[in-house]
């Protein structure tokens, strides 16, 4: 089964014919305090950690996203989007005509981080700014197709750090719903078609479902817990952690793809972040690689050339 994002009068008139009630395919993001939250998990789970000093470096970022989303809203119609035909993602990163509005959450971010940021850091940001705007479209094409190698790491996490929030901007303003449909592709987002960070099993009003967590654009997408999020096959699943059978945060690796995601349990602790335990939790993605799995989902702060 795939999901295609339609208007809200479509779903709505389909519901009712059926009479039935649904999982929802997809929850847009909701950016009210999800920066201030993941800021917060940096933050806790940086304390005894190896790798704190990254951790609170994240921190930092998100704490300048949150800043940047405030001082630059976006407001724009997204309606006409959402005719065009099935199985097509209305934000694909590779096709959609971004605007320029990411430059200036780029700039409102740098702005942000060069006070708090270490020396070297701070290089990089002066560097971007310097950029023309050829040059940061460029970094920003390569990336978004998974040209990783073109854009220097150091790069990396600040142009994506943008990217991101312009992406999830857009996400939250998408005036329609999802529905199911026969398809292929379900690892991949159905708002903006990129991959996903981790999956998380939540609770509240969707509890013991699972979600996909899109590494751009914050859309959560659900795929049922009984089979690979990577092929879809069902047959060689298995759990793996590094303290106990009930830690909050797990791998699932799959035998017939050799492929693992890490899945967060809500259930076991309800502060947990897609990207920020995710990225805490990297000695978990050594122990895997060791046991030749390959990881089929990118942490905004760790890309692979990394």
């Amino acid at each position: 089964m795939s999901i295609r994002i339609v208007p809200k009068e479509q779903l709505g008139k389909e519901q009712s014919e059926k009479g039935i009630s649904f999982i929802p395919p997809v929850l847009f993001p909701n950016l009210k305090n999800l920066y201030q939250r993941r800021a917060e998990r940096f933050q806790t789970l940086a304390k005894d950690n190896p790798f704190a000093d990254y951790l609170e470096f994240a921190a930092e970022i998100v704490k300048a996203q949150e800043k940047a989303l405030h001082d630059n809203p976006l407001s724009l119609d997204l309606a006409p989007l959402l005719t065009q035909q099935a199985g097509v993602a209305p934000l694909d990163r590779k096709t959609f005509k971004r605007s320029k509005h990411w430059h200036a959450l780029l700039a409102s971010i740098i702005a942000e981080l060069r006070p708090v940021v270490p020396e070297s850091a701070t290089i990089t940001l002066e560097n971007l700014a310097k950029a023309s705007e050829t040059e940061l479209e460029e970094m920003a094409t390569a990336l978004l197709n998974d040209e990783y190698s073109k854009v220097s790491a150091d790069k990396s996490v600040f142009i994506w750090a943008a990217l991101s929030l312009y992406w999830a901007q857009l996400a939250a303003n998408i005036p329609g719903k999802a529905k199911t449909e026969y398809g292929e592709n379900r690892q991949f987002c159905p708002v903006c078609n990129s991959m996903p960070v981790a999956s998380m099993v939540q609770i509240g009003t969707t509890q013991g479902l699972r979600y996909l967590h899109c590494n751009l654009c914050e859309t959560q997408w659900h795929v049922v817990r009984i089979k690979c999020t990577n092929c879809e096959l069902t047959g060689k699943l298995n759990y793996w952690s590094l303290d106990s059978e009930n830690a909050p945060v797990k791998a699932e690796s799959c035998g017939d793809c050799g492929s693992y995601l890490k899945i967060l349990y809500q259930e076991k602790d309800a502060n947990v972040d897609a990207v920020a335990d995710d990225l805490a939790s990297i000695v978990l993605d050594a122990k895997m690689e060791e046991e030749g799995f390959a990881r089929s989902s990118i942490n905004p702060f760790l890309f692979p050339n990394e």
